[in-house]
C-alpha cells in the first residue's frame, strides 16, 4: 500500500519500508511521528479513502543539508554582504499507512541458501597396455616368435659387405699423384742502378773577399 502526504509544506509518496528526509520536526531519534496530512492512498491500481487514514514514522536522525552561501552586493554603494546556511533535515523512517505495516522476508533457510553438491566427474578408464592381461607363457612365446621373425627378415635382406677396394694405393695400383713443382723463387726487388746516375756537383769554392 502506498500513500501521498504533506509535511514543511512538500509531498511525499510513501510505502511501509520507506525512508524519507523532510523538514525538521520536533524529537529525538527513535521518537515516533504521525503524519495525518495524507492527500491520496491506495493500493497497485486501486485506491482508498482516506478519511482517518494516518501514516505513522519513526525519526531515524536529525540532520543538516549542505551548506548555502547568500551574498548580497549592490554596486557603486560599497555593500557587500556574505551569509552562510545549512537547512536542518529529519530523516523518517515509515512504519505503516493505518492498518499496513511493513512484511519483513523471511530470512533464507541454510537448506536454501548452499547450494546442492554435485558428485565429482568419473575418472576416465586408462587403456589396458600391449599384452598386460596375458599369462607369463603366452608372453615369452611371443616375444620368441618375434625374434625369430626379425632374425629372417635380416637373413632374405643380407647385411651389408665391406669395401673391396683396399687401403693400400699401391697394391690396388692406383697411381701415384704427381710431386708437387718448387715454387720458383722470388725475384728480389730490383734497386735503382747508380752507374747511370749524373755526378753529384761539387760544392762550389769560396774565394775569400779582398780586403
Amino acid at each position: 500500500m502506498f500513500a501521498v502526504v504533506r509535511t514543511g509544506g512538500k509531498q511525499y509518496r510513501v510505502a511501509p519500508g520507506d525512508k524519507i528526509v523532510v523538514e525538521k520536526l520536533d524529537g529525538q531519534a527513535g521518537d515516533r511521528v504521525t503524519l495525518g496530512d495524507v492527500l491520496l492512498a491506495g493500493e497497485g491500481s486501486s485506491l482508498k479513502s482516506t478519511d482517518g487514514l494516518t501514516v505513522a514514522a519513526e525519526i531515524v536522525t536529525q540532520a543538516k543539508a549542505d551548506k548555502v552561501t547568500v551574498f548580497k552586493k549592490r554596486r557603486r554603494h560599497n555593500y557587500r554582504r556574505k551569509k552562510g546556511h545549512r537547512q536542518q533535515h529529519t530523516i523518517l523512517k515509515i512504519v505503516a499507512i493505518g492498518d499496513h505495516k511493513e512484511q519483513k522476508k523471511p530470512a533464507p533457510s541454510k537448506a536454501e541458501g548452499t547450494a546442492p553438491k554435485t558428485d565429482p566427474a568419473p575418472k576416465k578408464a586408462e587403456a589396458p597396455k600391449a599384452g598386460a592381461g596375458k599369462a607369463p607363457a603366452a608372453r615369452a612365446k611371443e616375444t620368441a616368435d618375434t625374434t625369430a621373425d626379425q632374425h629372417q627378415a635380416n637373413a632374405i635382406v643380407g647385411t651389408p659387405t665391406e669395401n673391396p677396394a683396399p687401403n693400400n694405393e699401391k697394391a690396388a695400383g692406383a697411381p701415384k699423384a704427381a710431386p708437387k713443382k718448387a715454387a720458383a723463387p722470388k725475384a728480389k726487388a730490383e734497386t735503382p742502378s747508380t752507374e747511370n746516375a749524373a755526378p753529384a756537383k761539387a760544392a762550389a769554392k769560396k774565394t775569400p773577399k779582398a780586403k
